[in-house]
């Protein structure tokens, strides 16, 4: 979703980490069905590139016009495969008459998907929550599931007694807070709190 004369930022680096491409597109008045179409196409095939996570959409709140795209791979690589593809260069040549602007493009690792920033109308950078803010909402999520993942898979440690060996228990438990963090608790838990986390002094 980015061509090299509108963006901002090139493919991502190597890395071991998950990655995310973060767009900032600003829509022109009365494109907005247009581009709603033409952001539903692009997701769909997005999603048909090996090591795609998910998609993460911000749109435009009262009279605004910017979206905010946060795509996810699972590598740098992965990512470059879509970054560079004929496809994804089809459909930028594609939304070019529905944007006010050339759109503007960064790159995000690890977790930082997880609190994309936002765009306010008007802004010229979207705003990202305060450091602070996101400490405390990933530690109130990782805490409870700290004690609740490890006492739940209790009894499959037992039962299967190799998957209870010190460090391979350990990974197993890792891999699934991290999934629960990821996929199920905190997409609708930082919605919920979004007023929160996005208000300004």
């Amino acid at each position: 979703m980015n061509s090299a004369a509108s963006s901002t930022a090139g493919p991502a680096g190597p890395s071991s980490e998950s990655v995310s491409l973060v767009v900032r597109h600003r829509v022109r008045p009365g494109a907005r069905a247009a581009y709603d179409a033409w952001l539903a196409e692009t997701m769909r095939t997005a999603s048909g590139y090996p090591g795609h996570q998910g998609v993460h959409v911000v749109r435009p709140s009262g009279g605004g016009a910017d979206y905010l795209i946060v795509v996810r791979f699972a590598t740098s690589e992965q990512l470059n495969g879509w970054y560079q593809s004929t496809e994804r260069a089809r459909l930028v040549e594609a939304v070019q008459p529905h944007l006010q602007a050339g759109e503007q493009v960064s790159v995000g690792i690890g977790i930082d998907f997880l609190f994309p920033p936002e765009v306010a109308a008007g802004a010229e950078a979207p705003v990202k929550p305060a450091a602070w803010k996101q400490w405390l909402i990933t530690t109130s999520v990782i805490w409870p599931l700290t004690m609740v993942v490890p006492w739940a898979m209790g009894p499959l440690f037992k039962a299967v007694p190799v998957l209870g060996v010190y460090g391979v228990e350990h990974g197993i438990l890792a891999a699934v807070i991290v999934a629960l963090v990821v996929w199920v608790v905190m997409p609708p838990y930082t919605r919920l709190l979004h007023p929160w986390l996005f208000a300004r002094r």
